[in-house]
């Protein structure tokens, strides 16, 4: 093998094992895995499983849902929480809405801004989330081991803590 061949490959390497590249994979199988539990929940509306069983419900619908809080949120709130743009937002908004997760109201402090909060179907939908992220975890320790699953939360906390401080 060529020293350039050995070079490409050394390229290749280390652009599929970094820590991003390894934290995305992560994520999306945690995700696809809350997803698939939620889509199996019997106390998930039918509607709503429907949408996650036929792989509607994707990562922006599962943003909404981790950052939405149970008292609603402005949009820009939202948008800034969740790491995406406003528009972007209002996209997902709108969708979850036609789906009747959530709808929009006035924002009793600035009548120029929107409040989105839970229907009575989205707080059902949130709390099949809440217990498929928490079946999620359990797996996770399992599949890890209590130690590493410790660490790996201690290690992602100091590390999200700081992503605000990066210059």
């Amino acid at each position: 093998m060529s020293v350039k061949s050995l070079s490409l490959q050394a390229d290749e390497a280390w652009r599929q094992t970094h820590f991003g590249r390894l934290l995305g994979h992560a994520q999306r199988k945690f995700d696809a895995r809350v997803r698939s539990l939620m889509a199996q929940d019997d106390e998930t509306p039918l509607a709503l499983s429907n949408l996650a069983v036929r792989d509607k419900v994707g990562a922006a619908h599962i943003h909404i849902t981790r950052h939405l809080s149970l008292q609603g949120d402005r949009i820009t709130d939202l948008a800034e929480r969740a790491g995406m743009s406003k528009q972007a937002m209002l996209d997902v908004v709108d969708q979850c809405e036609a789906w009747g997760l959530v709808l929009r109201e006035a924002d009793p402090h600035d009548r120029r801004a929107k409040r989105v909060r839970y229907t009575d179907a989205g707080r059902e939908w949130h709390a099949a989330f809440q217990r498929a992220v928490q079946q999620a975890e359990a797996e996770f320790v399992e599949a890890v081991g209590q130690d590493v699953a410790t660490v790996v939360r201690i290690g992602l906390e100091a590390y999200g803590s700081e992503v605000g401080d990066v210059a």
